[in-house]
């Protein structure tokens, strides 16, 4: 029996994460990314287009959209932690301050649960503002894919 539920998790490309383990990725937001995600969202929020809007709210500059945001989450899950064939199946996020444009952001994921009998995990998540305060904080419940087998065989012919 166990064989059998080890074998779900040795079908993922980067096996069964250990509970504790954690993944980091950072990088510089920009005008571009802003313009990326309204493209193709349609979000076209002044708060991110008109800086002396932006500058005169609450927020007194331009911010990225909270998807700029918590994207940086969906590269960890799906290269780092747990690894390649990972989709999240729910979130819980709280935005807790807003990202700027030129802002350095740290995502980090922690390994909080690991089930047994599925390829599934649950994640704690947290987004930095470059002066180390949390900017998004919250879990993630993700499913990885098992695609080892799949990896090495021909491709289906679509339809």
């Amino acid at each position: 029996m166990s064989t059998k539920l080890s074998s779900i998790w040795d079908q993922t490309l980067k096996g069964k994460p250990e509970v504790g383990a954690r993944a980091r990725r950072s990088r510089v937001t920009s005008q571009d990314d802003i313009a990326r995600f309204s493209e193709m969202t349609g979000d076209f929020n002044p708060l991110h287009y008109d800086a002396q809007l932006a500058e005169a709210s609450v927020f007194g500059r331009l911010i990225v959209q909270g998807g700029v945001t918590s994207g940086l989450l969906n590269a960890i899950v799906a290269e780092d932690l747990p690894g390649p064939g990972t989709v999240f199946l729910g979130v819980n996020w709280r935005f807790l301050r807003a990202v700027g444009v030129n802002e350095e952001i740290t995502a980090e994921v922690e390994v909080i649960s690991v089930r047994d009998d599925k390829p599934i995990c649950e994640l704690a998540t947290t987004i930095y503002a470059q002066d180390g305060q949390p900017c998004l904080s919250g879990t993630a419940t993700v499913y990885v894919t098992p695609l080892r087998n799949l990896a090495s065989s021909p491709q289906k012919a679509s339809n």
